[in-house]
C-alpha cells in the first residue's frame, strides 16, 4: 500500500496525518513534560516523525513492505535523510537512529520530498 505521511511540531505539540488513497488520518499531541517547552521547533518535527511513524504502525495502518512518501516541510530534514552530513544535535541524532530503525524493521519503500508548510496537511484542521 502506498501513503503519505506529513507531520509537524513546535514546543508544545505534535502533530501527523498519514493520507491513503481518499482517506486521511489526523492526529495530535501534546508533548510529554520532558519535552515540552525543551525542545526547538525542528527537534518537535523530529519527535513527530517519530511518534507518528510508530503510531501508524501500530494501528495497522502502515504496515510491512508499504510505501511511504514522507513530506518534509523543512529543507535542512531532507538534508539530514538524504545525504550523510555530520549533525550535531545529538538529540536529532538519536531520532533518526530510531526513525531509521522502524523503517528498516518493517521493510517500508521510503521517498522524501520538500513541500511548502502550506501544504502540510498535518497543521490544517480536521
Amino acid at each position: 500500500m502506498h501513503h503519505v505521511f506529513y507531520f509537524n511540531g513546535d514546543a508544545d505539540n505534535i502533530s501527523w496525518a498519514i493520507q491513503t488513497d481518499n482517506s486521511i488520518v489526523r492526529q495530535n499531541r501534546i508533548h510529554v513534560e520532558i519535552y515540552k517547552n525543551k525542545i526547538t521547533d525542528i527537534q518537535s518535527k523530529y519527535v513527530a516523525l517519530h511518534v507518528g511513524l510508530f503510531w501508524g504502525i501500530g494501528v495497522f495502518i502502515i504496515k510491512n513492505k508499504d510505501s511511504m512518501k514522507i513530506m518534509l516541510d523543512e529543507k535542512i530534514m531532507y538534508d539530514h535523510f538524504t545525504s550523510h552530513k555530520k549533525i550535531e544535535d545529538e538529540f536529532i541524532m538519536e531520532k533518526m537512529r530510531f526513525i531509521k530503525q522502524l523503517i528498516m524493521e518493517r521493510k517500508l519503500k521510503i521517498k522524501f520530498q520538500v513541500i511548502n508548510p502550506d501544504e502540510n496537511l498535518s497543521m490544517k484542521s480536521t
